[in-house]
């Protein structure tokens, strides 16, 4: 007995992914809207839907809050939004514009919910608040983050079988992946 207790004490502690948290997801409304647009612009481009990660869904709200609470935005700051700060149980990473820090990102699924292949992450900031039509409005503009929702470019021969989505305050943050991921229960919430 309490040896089961030090071992859920030290796995509560060491920063190991739960394997049961996944299963179930919240989502709030933007989240949802989100989600929904993200489709509905590949499907006008002839491409699959992108099938819901409660997986990288985590990795993406853990973000969004991450940015909101720590990263100070900044277009002169060195570490752009794909850094990850020292406030939390994952390995703080500065990625800077030249990608020399790109695998601290790509590894973050694994690292925090155990999804097991890279992901691949967009962002969006707005000092008003993010929201999902100005999120898609933004990534579908710019000419390194549309690719990834439109498999064009470097992202052409990659299917996308997994995606994750967080909204906290200003930021939206987005995750794509090769590795498909159970369907889990998502319910809707706003009150996160």
């Amino acid at each position: 007995m309490i040896q089961i207790l030090l071992f859920s004490i030290i796995s509560l502690f060491s920063g190991a992914p739960d394997e049961n948290f996944a299963n179930e997801v919240c989502l709030s409304s933007e989240e949802q809207k989100l989600y929904n647009i993200i489709n509905d612009y590949r499907k006008k481009k002839k491409l699959d839907p992108i099938p819901f990660s409660a997986k990288l869904t985590k990795v993406a709200q853990v973000h969004a809050k991450d940015l909101a609470d720590y990263y100070n935005f900044d277009p002169a700051n060195e570490c752009n939004p794909h850094s990850w700060s020292q406030n939390g149980m994952w390995t703080s990473c500065c990625y800077t514009n030249d990608h020399k820090m790109a695998k601290c990102m790509w590894d973050k699924p694994k690292e925090i919910s155990g999804y097991d292949s890279p992901g691949y992450e967009i962002a969006y900031y707005s000092s008003a608040g993010a929201n999902a039509e100005e999120g898609l409005q933004g990534w579908q503009k710019s000419p390194s983050h549309n690719p990834l929702l439109i498999n064009s470019g470097m992202w052409k021969q990659i299917k996308w079988n997994a995606i994750g989505i967080g909204i906290y305050k200003e930021y939206a943050v987005v995750w794509f992946g090769q590795l498909k991921d159970d369907q889990s229960l998502i319910t809707t919430c706003d009150n996160r």
